[in-house]
C-alpha cells in the first residue's frame, strides 16, 4: 500500500507516517499543504491519499475537489479532529470515500484504509449518526424521525465475520485457525468491534451477536496435530 499524507502539521504527520510504515505501509510523501498534496498525488499516483480537513488555504474538503479534478482516481480518505457534521457532509460529497478522527486507536487504521483499498466506505463510528442524519435530510425526512443509528453497521465483514465466531463460543486461538490468520490478528478485530458497539467485554458482545443471529453453532476446531 503507498500512500500519500496531506495535513499542515508537521507532528502529525511525522506521528502517522511513522505509525503506517511500522505497519509495512509505503509513505510516499507527506506534505503541509492541500495545493501541493495534489502535485505529488499526480507525480506520484499512490494508492491512498489521506487528507486532513482543516488546512489553511487550501482546506480539505477543496484538496479533494482539485484532487478529482486533476484525474486523480485513488481513494481520499478525511483524517480530522473535527466532528463537525457539514465537514463530513461535505468531505463525502466532494469525493472522499472514509473520514476518521484523529483520536481514534491506532491499531484502527491500517484497518480502515485496507477496507477503503477493497471498495469499502469507513466513517467513524462516533460521526456514524451524523452520516444517518445527513442521508435522512437529503432524502427530505425531517430529522426528528431519524432512528438511533445502528451500530453494527459500522463494522466491517470481518469484523461481522469474527462477531459471528464469538458468538459460537469461540477463542481468539480457535477463531484464528479457523480463519488461518494470526491470534494477534484476531485480538485487534475484537478490540475494533468491542469499540464500534460500545460494549466493554467480548460476552456481552457474543449476547448481542447471538440476539441477532448472527451465531452459526459452529463446530470448534480441533487442535492442530502434535499440539
Amino acid at each position: 500500500m503507498r500512500v500519500l499524507l496531506i495535513d499542515d502539521h508537521a507532528l502529525v504527520r511525522k506521528g502517522i507516517g511513522e505509525l503506517l510504515q511500522s505497519r509495512g505501509v509505503q509513505v510516499v510523501a507527506a506534505v503541509g499543504s492541500g495545493a501541493e498534496g495534489v502535485r505529488r498525488a499526480v507525480e506520484l499516483r499512490p494508492d491512498i491519499i489521506m487528507v486532513d480537513v482543516k488546512m489553511p488555504e487550501v482546506n480539505g474538503i477543496e484538496t479533494v475537489k482539485r484532487l478529482r479534478a486533476a484525474g486523480v482516481a485513488a481513494p481520499v480518505v478525511m483524517l480530522t479532529m473535527s466532528r463537525e457534521d457539514t465537514d463530513l457532509g461535505a468531505a463525502l460529497r466532494a469525493g472522499a470515500q472514509g473520514y476518521l478522527l484523529k483520536d481514534m486507536e491506532p491499531e484502527e487504521l491500517l484497518p480502515a484504509l485496507e477496507a477503503v483499498l477493497r471498495g469499502e466506505s469507513v466513517v467513524a463510528r462516533e460521526m456514524v449518526g451524523t452520516l444517518a442524519g445527513l442521508v435522512r435530510d437529503e432524502r427530505g425526512a425531517p430529522p426528528a424521525s431519524l432512528p438511533p443509528a445502528d451500530p453494527f453497521a459500522a463494522l466491517t465483514p470481518r469484523e461481522l465475520e469474527i462477531l459471528g465466531y464469538l458468538a459460537d463460543g469461540f477463542s481468539n486461538k480457535a477463531i484464528a485457525r479457523a480463519l488461518e490468520i494470526t491470534e494477534g490478528t484476531v485480538k485487534l478485530h475484537v478490540k475494533a468491534v468491542l469499540r464500534k458497539l460500545g460494549m466493554r467485554s467480548r460476552v456481552e458482545a457474543a449476547v448481542s451477536a447471538v440476539e441477532r443471529g448472527l451465531g452459526r453453532n459452529r463446530s470448534k476446531p480441533g487442535p492442530p496435530p502434535g499440539a
